[in-house]
Formats: structure tokens, sequence, C-alpha cells
């Protein structure tokens, strides 16, 4: 099978969870805005299937939208989920819980609204990076830092392996001073598998940068 994904070629953003599991699992796939054409290519795509928005992921005739869907599609497919119906559910569970995550890190820079500039909403970032700081990411940090995954490599190690990546760039001050270390240690272990390494040193790893999610203004992160 050969898959295509479809997301904004310019950042990692919730793109880059899929983008991980199909790089450590080694599959055949096609990052198509990311070629030319590709954007009008992803436009096309997503009227024909009704989507609302990328990232969106084509197998076949099979047509898979939301990052926590698709790795819940991928995941029995990459060999990256357990195989019970019980253990994907509870995987599929703690990815949801990722995205909910994930919203909260992007309002850190943008509090008020998405078209706004940063500059625009600066006095809101502060405030929310704050208390971001103090209390929702302790939160998510404890609560992922306690949890007891199954046995066996799941695509949940490779989005807390983005997570930790991502906030570590976003907020270094911050995570330097937090000690996690089952998941600091998880991070290491999925940083070392030999086809994630040779992904993540390669040039297919879009840096992280002030467009995406992940952004690192040194003033939130005081």
């Amino acid at each position: 099978m050969k898959y295509e994904l479809y997301y904004w070629p310019g950042i990692q953003g919730r793109g880059e969870f899929i983008r991980l599991a199909l790089e450590d699992a080694g599959a055949d796939y096609v990052d198509v805005a990311r070629r030319p054409k590709g954007m009008q290519a992803m436009q096309v795509q997503m009227k024909r299937n009704r989507i609302f928005a990328c990232p969106f992921l084509r197998a076949g005739s099979v047509v898979v939208a939301q990052t926590a869907l698709i790795l819940h599609f991928l995941g029995p497919r990459l060999g990256l989920a357990p195989r019970s119906e019980t253990g994907r559910l509870w995987v599929h569970q703690q990815q949801l819980t990722i995205s909910d995550w994930l919203v909260e890190v992007h309002d850190t820079h943008h509090p008020v609204g998405s078209g706004l500039y940063y500059e625009d909403q600066k006095a809101e970032s502060l405030r929310r990076a704050k208390d971001f700081r103090e209390n929702r990411l302790p939160k998510f940090l404890d609560y992922f830092e306690r949890l007891e995954r199954p046995k066996g490599f799941t695509y949940l190690d490779l989005s807390l392996f983005q997570m930790v990546q991502g906030l570590r760039y976003a907020f270094p001050k911050t995570m330097k001073e937090m000690k996690y270390p089952k998941l600091s240690a998880l991070h290491d272990k999925v940083a070392a598998r030999p086809r994630l390494a040779a992904y993540v040193a390669s040039e297919r790893r879009i840096p992280f940068n002030q467009q995406g999610i992940f952004r690192h203004y040194p003033e939130l992160d005081a």
C-alpha cells in the first residue's frame, strides 16, 4: 500500500505525528503538498472528499481525516498499535488527549484568534502562556509521566516523542526546569530508533519554525 499524506508543506504541525508513524514503520508514502503542484492536488482532494481541514490520508479508495483518527487507522496496518480492540481504543483515547494538549500549546501564542498575528494578541498571549506553564503543562506532563502504557511500541510513543521535542523547542527554559524522567527516557529511546533517527536527521524533517504549532517566543517562556 502506498499512502498519500496531505498536509501543509512548510510546517510540522499536526501532520508530523503522521509522518513519524509512516517514517518509523518504513511505509511507502508521498507527502503530496511538498511536491510540484501538490497544493493544488490537496485542494482538489479536500473538495472531492468533503474534508474540513488537513491533515488527511489517502490509502487506495479510503480517505481519512483528523490526526488521531488517521493514526487509529494506520496503527494496526503499520504494526504500531495493540492487537486487541480494547488496546487500540485505549491508545486512540490517549492520542485524543494529545490533540487537546496541542490546542493548548497553540493557544499560548494565538489565544484570541488564528487569523490574527501574534503581535496583535501579545498581551493575551503572555497571560495565556503563564497559565499554561504554571498549570496546564504540568497537568499534562504529570498525566503522561504516570501513564502505564501497553507493552510493545505504538504510535503513542512516537507522539509523546514529538510533544517533548516540540515543547523543548517552544519552552526550553520551562522544560529544563521540569523533571519528568520517564518521558525523557521515552524521548531518548524513540530518538534512537534507526528509521526515525535517519528521518529526523534528513531534509524530509521540516525544522520547527515560527509558523507551526510549536513556536519559540522568549517572552512566553519567562
